[in-house]
């Protein structure tokens, strides 16, 4: 049996009691280490929940801790969305209130002036009290007209509306609304021209739903495009989707207007809502429609005309 120097045994246990000592140093450290952290992240945490929502838990390694701060940080930025989303549905539905107030008070106090005027026989002859009576029958079939266009646009908003698809001959559609716009064209001193690149194109689609879309693009190329004498509805097929252009050579859409044109209650001109009897709905109805049918509507402006075009998915 081969001797082992002492000199050799003591080297090994000091070596031992160092390792043992520096493995217990370490284990101290990191305790206090992470005591350390728990605290800052405790007073952090505290800060944030004292309303400070801007701040976040600062992710100084990549264990326990770090994990810890990461998912913390995930709270505060879920928290942070869900409060913008609260002050945003906040502001929509006072500016709903508002502009519903609004819009609803103009016709009724025209209404009540007028009833008043006949109600007391303050009409000089049969004439006159005619001219109030149909002044009385626009004002309530703006009215009317208005509280469809509201309820309408509330349902649009709602995500679990069940749309009822099926196979949509868009050219037949247009065809059918030229005719059924005919004497509106007329009175307009307007005439439509339709470009077909197909024939037949087939989209899914809830028709009813459809038509409202191509319904107002039409009025509202009516309304503010006379002065153009035209207007000009193109029909292109492509591999992806089916694309729709309806434009009017009418006074062209500011662009500062432009970003905002489907926003609800969102009026070019602010005046000429009395004039064209609009509820500020229409456009914000379509954009909901074409949502709902995972298309898309954009709108295109300048001096000298303004297209609508509405992509339908195949």
């Amino acid at each position: 049996m081969r001797f082992i120097p002492r000199q050799f045994i003591y080297i090994l246990v000091f070596m031992a009691i160092v390792s043992v000592c520096l493995a217990l140093f370490y284990r101290h450290e990191k305790k206090r280490y992470v005591t350390i952290r728990i605290h800052h992240m405790i007073e952090e945490v505290r800060y944030i929940a004292a309303g400070n929502f801007h701040r976040q838990v600062e992710v100084v390694d990549n264990y326990e801790l770090g994990a810890l701060a990461v998912n913390i940080n995930n709270i505060v930025v879920q928290a942070q969305k869900s409060m913008e989303e609260e002050r945003m549905a906040e502001k929509i539905k006072n500016d709903l209130v508002t502009n519903v107030s609004h819009d609803l008070r103009t016709p009724l106090t025209s209404i009540v002036g007028y009833l008043n005027l006949i109600n007391e026989d303050k009409y000089r002859d049969e004439v006159e009290l005619r001219y109030y009576t149909q002044i009385l029958h626009d004002k309530v079939t703006r009215l009317h007209e208005l509280i469809n266009d509201l309820f309408e646009f509330t349902r649009m908003q709602n995500k679990g509306l069940m749309l009822h698809k099926e196979p949509i001959n868009l050219a037949e559609m247009l065809d059918q609304l030229a005719v059924q716009f005919h004497i509106q064209f007329q009175q307009a001193g307007m005439e439509c021209r339709q470009n077909y690149e197909v024939r037949h194109p087939i989209v899914p689609a809830d028709g009813r739903k459809l038509v409202r879309v191509f319904e107002n693009l039409i009025s509202n190329a009516i309304t503010y495009g006379k002065e153009g004498k035209y207007i000009d509805i193109k029909l292109q097929d492509t591999e992806q989707a089916v694309i729709v252009d309806i434009t009017n050579y009418g006074e062209g859409i500011p662009a500062i207007d432009l970003p905002h044109i489907f926003d609800r209650f969102y009026r070019v001109e602010k005046s000429r809502s009395e004039y064209s009897g609009g509820s500020g709905l229409g456009l914000a109805i379509a954009k909901s429609i074409m949502d709902l049918h995972e298309g898309d509507i954009l709108v295109s402006s300048d001096m000298e005309s303004t297209t609508f075009q509405v992509r339908l998915p195949k």
